[in-house]
């Protein structure tokens, strides 16, 4: 079932990625078309901007964009040259294909339906087709949200928007720009944050689904940020009959929900 939330952008760290150049459709190129979208409520990814621009308006896109949490990048001219031959005036913002939402209102959005809340972060995950297949699990077993820092995780572009099925347009998601942050939310909620972790003696099945949670997903090479881990209520693992390295990260979430999913049916 489609979730409907009051939709405003919403709000990071270790790990760098690398994505393909943006289509031309998805930019918005020059100052005042930028300070026009992001002021309409556009969707916006981030915004690259260069590093030594100087106007009336460039503060007034910054501030902006700190009040939508809208990641902004000081780049050279190369970067910008590089996405476009327009007049960029300096500022070309990347339209983004999801509304980010605030995690606090999603919370409370959450809990004042009725709802037991079931939400995922996702730590450094880059390949976007895992977070589309995330998303769709997560959809599917009944979650409320994703959580995401503006740095250090994939677009949602239209290659996650094809991956999950539709499925990110049916769930909240929530850019912040500290998960540890976000954590301190969802412990001030009486929210448990839960780590996935392949080193630790507590299983899944030992871990209380029934109760408010939220569960931390980490790269396949790099694992989840040791200070989110130490922030972690529970670690737990996922039981495997045969030694091999580890589960696809998308395909441990969907055992993951899926368990929640039953210990709440």
């Amino acid at each position: 079932m489609e979730r409907k939330f009051n939709h405003k952008h919403a709000g990071a760290h270790h790990k760098k990625f690398s994505s393909p150049r943006p289509k031309q459709s998805s930019l918005i190129i020059g100052r005042q078309p930028v300070i026009e979208a992001i002021n309409s409520g556009k969707p916006i990814e981030r915004i690259f901007m260069l590093r030594t621009a100087t106007g009336d308006i460039i503060p007034q896109i910054k501030e902006q964009a700190q009040n939508f949490n809208i990641p902004v990048n000081l780049v050279p001219v190369e970067k910008l040259n590089g996405l476009t031959q327009a007049n960029h005036q300096g500022v070309i913002a990347l339209a983004g294909n999801v509304t980010y939402l605030d995690l606090q209102d999603v919370i409370s959005h959450v809990t004042e339906q009725g709802e037991t809340p079931l939400f995922l972060i996702l730590d450094g995950i880059t390949d976007v087709r895992n977070i589309g297949a995330i998303a769709r699990s997560a959809v599917c077993c009944g979650a409320q949200a994703i959580i995401i820092p503006d740095k250090g995780v994939a677009s949602l572009n239209e290659e996650a928007m094809k991956s999950s099925a539709g499925a990110l347009e049916k769930i909240a998601v929530c850019r912040v720009n500290s998960l540890l942050k976000a954590i301190d939310t969802l412990h001030l909620n009486g929210i448990k944050v839960l780590t996935s972790e392949m080193e630790t003696e507590t299983q899944l099945f030992d871990c209380d689904f029934k109760e408010p949670v939220a569960v931390i997903m980490g790269s396949e090479d790099h694992g989840v940020f040791p200070a989110l881990r130490k922030a972690s209520d529970v670690l737990f693992r996922i039981p495997m009959a045969g030694k091999f390295e580890s589960f696809n990260v998308s395909v441990a979430a969907g055992i993951i929900l899926y368990e929640a999913m039953k210990q709440r049916m």
